[in-house]
């Protein structure tokens, strides 16, 4: 799923280097993928209204149910690394 998420992350960014991810597993047993983009890619992966992290995450559910997994992603912003909130 990391990679799933790379790889979304680096075809809406522009620039592609600052995009970094981290895969850990959370209490319940869910995998939680961490996303962090530079400062001024953070409304591309983020969206108006959060529509584009909405769809990532839709993406990526879609994609995890097929494993049987559950998997989270966070988008974390790069000065404070404070997750946003899940729409």
């Amino acid at each position: 799923m990391k990679e799933l998420v790379e790889t979304i992350a680096k075809a809406l960014v522009n620039n592609a280097e600052a995009v970094k991810t981290e895969e850990s597993v959370n209490d319940d047993g869910a995998t939680v993928v961490s996303l962090k983009v530079a400062e001024e890619d953070m409304g591309k992966v983020i969206g108006k209204g959060g529509r584009i992290a909405k769809a990532i995450r839709s993406v990526v559910k879609a994609a995890s149910m097929k494993e049987d997994k559950r998997v989270l992603v966070n988008i974390l912003d790069d000065r404070t690394t404070q997750q946003t909130p899940q729409v």
